[in-house]
């Protein structure tokens, strides 16, 4: 028997709490895509679900920017081979030859490229609580990401971050107010392979950490 749809009071079954654990172990950093094109319905749902994230003075200061042409993706993929030349020869000897084999990009494959920007003075929100801390705005934009890429994940739609960019390019080609930041640069598509193991991990670049060694009481 299915489980009944929560409560008004917004509690939840003990069973949909461990399939929310269970996504958040199978959500990963997809690097390798099917060249599917995405169903026309799965953007614009999982977009609709980021909006649902939190943001400071709920200024909800996340730009979504869907990246179609040719003309735009080069020049974005230009930059990230142009920058991850620059950040491999910050390595030397094993872990440079092991950076060299990493594919840090799903750049080629991926059917969506989506640019994420923080607009820093959104009039939605009238200030609150960033006068103190004014990165918040960037922080919002990173939990609406977060949220944004759990609801793919729990659509079979895998989402990659491509960090190795420089910014000022991907700003300028894409013709958006030069006042906007660019947070993130995803690539979103269905993934060519499945695992709850991050691949930097499965590599042996680095294992994950155990939680007790971050959480401090004092």
């Amino acid at each position: 028997m299915a489980e009944a749809p929560p409560t008004d009071d917004g509690t939840f079954g003990d069973s949909f709490v461990a399939e929310l654990d269970r996504l958040f172990r199978w959500r990963r950093d997809v690097r390798r895509f099917d060249t599917r094109p995405l169903e026309p319905h799965l953007l614009p749902e999982i977009l609709e679900a980021a909006e649902l994230s939190p943001s400071v003075g709920n200024s909800q200061p996340w730009r979504w920017v869907e990246v179609q042409t040719t003309a735009a993706r080069e020049v974005v993929r230009d930059s990230f081979i142009r920058c991850n030349s620059q950040a491999l020869d910050g390595y030397s000897g094993a872990r440079a030859q092991l950076y060299s084999s990493l594919k840090l990009a799903g750049l080629d494959d991926a059917p969506v490229h989506l640019a994420v920007f923080c607009e820093p003075e959104p009039a939605q929100g009238h200030g609150l609580g960033r006068m103190t801390i004014p990165e918040t705005l960037e922080y919002s934009v990173v939990a609406a990401i977060t949220t944004m890429w759990l609801a793919a994940r729990a659509r079979g739609v895998g989402v990659g971050w491509v960090s190795i960019l420089d910014p000022d390019e991907v700003t300028a080609v894409l013709g958006v107010p030069p006042r906007w930041k660019l947070v993130a640069y995803l690539c979103i598509g269905y993934p060519e392979r499945e695992s709850d193991v991050p691949e930097l991990e499965r590599v042996g670049w680095q294992e994950r950490t155990g939680a007790e060694e971050r959480h401090l009481i004092r």
